[in-house]
């Protein structure tokens, strides 16, 4: 009996170990972490747009898709002539501006979740065969990627739209047709730096596959730069998305999008500024705390800014 338990616990010690690591640098983690007041702001913010997001339908006052035109153009509480009813006011249709404002949260932030998710996926596996078995792979790869980096990004996201049609899922794919090249181009860059590092040479030497040496080896010590990457990078889409929808070609109405919600206000700039005043802070706070948190990442992860 005492063998087998002897047994049982070496088996079990590798895991145990994983966790002990994990724990040890999840603490590590949070305690550099509170030490960059900035990313700290920016982590909190965004949690905050995550859990209004996910929880919508519980702390969204009204129906956001449904208005009356007798509450239409209702100003904000705390405005002249607001209504405590409505906290940021209506729109010309009548509908809540806060319940639009708190469902367009759920629009920006699976987009910017999904595109770079999938981008990242994409961009990295293709990086890491090109940069470690270069050749003609490599260079067929690398071409096509110069192709579609010739066209500026938004450019490029519009032209697909007017061609696959208004939608969620098209503009996912019409985001990520583009994305996936940056992650591509850094994956690839640092794979062919980590190839000839002694790890992988031990690694080479005690005669582990190719396949298994890119992904048990190396992904795992370029993850963090593609984390930041990716953290960053959502922000740049999230604008993107806003963009096309305030451009008639993203999320269509009556779904709330802070895009289109802007464009519905713009010829209210001076009778009724909260419109569109209002879902453009949105955009911006929400990207501006992603990228300060990101920012945060890079100091944090990034060993090369490591202070000795």
């Amino acid at each position: 009996m005492e063998a087998q338990t002897s047994d049982v616990n070496r088996a079990l010690y590798p895991v145990r170990l994983r966790f002990q690591l994990w724990g040890r640098n999840s603490v590590n983690f949070l305690r550099e972490l509170c030490g960059q007041p900035s990313a700290l702001l920016g982590a909190a913010l965004v949690l905050l747009f995550v859990l209004m997001a996910i929880l919508a339908p519980h702390v969204s006052p009204r129906d956001p898709t449904k208005g009356n035109l007798r509450e239409q153009l209702i100003p904000p509480a705390w405005a002249k002539g607001g209504d405590p009813e409505f906290l940021l006011g209506t729109d010309v249709q009548g509908r809540d501006l806060l319940s639009r404002i708190i469902y367009g949260a759920r629009i920006s932030l699976w987009i910017g979740i999904l595109a770079v998710g999938i981008s990242a996926t994409i961009g990295t596996a293709l990086g890491a065969v090109s940069g470690y078995y270069r050749g003609w792979v490599d260079a067929a790869i690398s071409r096509f990627a110069d192709l579609l980096m010739a066209f500026p990004f938004l450019i490029f996201t519009i032209g697909m739209m007017a061609f696959l049609g208004p939608g969620f899922m098209n503009l996912l794919l019409a985001l990520t047709l583009k994305s996936w090249v940056v992650f591509f181009r850094l994956a690839r860059g640092a794979v062919m730096a980590e190839k000839t590092t002694e790890y992988v040479e031990a690694a080479k030497v005690v005669g582990q596959s190719n396949p298994v040496i890119i992904i048990s080896e190396i992904l795992p010590n370029i993850f963090h730069a593609i984390l930041v990457l990716g953290t960053l990078r959502m922000g740049s889409l999230i604008i993107t998305e806003a963009s096309l929808s305030f451009l008639g070609l993203g999320i269509q109405p009556p779904t709330p999008a802070w895009g289109s919600m802007v464009a519905d206000g713009r010829d209210y700039l001076v009778t009724s500024w909260w419109i569109a005043t209002l879902p453009g802070l949105a955009i911006l706070t929400l990207v501006l705390s992603i990228n300060l948190f990101g920012e945060g990442l890079r100091d944090i992860l990034d060993p090369r800014l490591k202070v000795e």
